[in-house]
């Protein structure tokens, strides 16, 4: 494991893209494991920044990404299709048929979960995913449970990650109950793994899921095993090291 400290989330966003940035330069048809929510929108920025000023090409690019709310379509303004293409893939010349996010209006949810195995399975597997972090630890929606989840699954959102989430949503009970999401087998094998983590509300994660034990009451500790993890993470979420 490799922790890069930065001073804030600014210069931690700045890291991360310089990460995936390093991946793109290097295989420009890579497969990218993609996330949404608040921690990685900075090196988003970044990223289409340098995509604006003709140092990044996106045009060869494959991508995953990690969950789907159940219940939104892809047209909602708080489903994580729309997040993506508001936040990078409107804004790069990336090919919107090579992106590719869950299907959360699939009414059969096994089905769409063993389609979606088989899209990563037919790209092979994930070049560089980038995480953020729960503050119960978990990574993607693999909320804390009593074993490590397999492929991807669709799982019931706990109160606690509902809660996290009810500010983008007019209240809580808009926020919806399950989602889909890859498993923990499918991030553990993507070839590098790369996590932003910023915020003193990050900081019991952090200390719990990589200086403790690996359980999967700390989902995001099984990354610990992973010989090419990568945490990028600003004082405050390591204010507890």
């Amino acid at each position: 494991m490799r922790i890069i400290r930065t001073k804030n989330y600014e210069e931690m966003s700045h890291a991360a893209a310089n990460l995936i940035s390093a991946q793109v330069l290097l295989k420009p048809n890579s497969v990218l494991g993609l996330a949404t929510g608040s921690s990685p929108v900075g090196a988003y920025k970044q990223l289409i920044e340098w995509y604006e000023q003709g140092v990044l090409d996106f045009s060869q690019v494959r991508t995953v990404n990690l969950d789907e709310y159940v219940g939104l379509n892809k047209e909602h303004d708080q489903s994580y299709a729309y997040f993506m293409r508001d936040n990078l893939f409107d804004h790069v010349n990336i090919d919107p048929a090579k992106t590719n996010i869950p299907d959360g209006m699939n009414a059969d949810g096994a089905a769409e979960c063993a389609r979606y195995d088989q899209v990563i399975a037919d790209l092979g597997g994930v070049d560089l995913q980038l995480l953020g972090l729960g503050v119960n630890g978990h990574i993607g929606f693999n909320e804390p449970d009593d074993h490590f989840s397999c492929g991807t699954q669709q799982i019931e959102l706990t109160e606690s990650t509902r809660d996290a989430n009810k500010r983008f949503f007019s209240s809580i009970d808009e926020v919806p109950t399950h989602a889909r999401t890859m498993g923990v087998r499918d991030i553990l094998q993507a070839k590098r793994v790369v996590m932003v983590a910023s915020g003193k509300n990050k900081a019991e994660a952090v200390k719990a899921a990589f200086f403790g034990p690996i359980t999967p009451h700390m989902p995001a500790s099984i990354l610990q095993y992973h010989p090419d993890f990568t945490l990028v993470a600003d004082e405050d979420a390591l204010s507890l090291l």
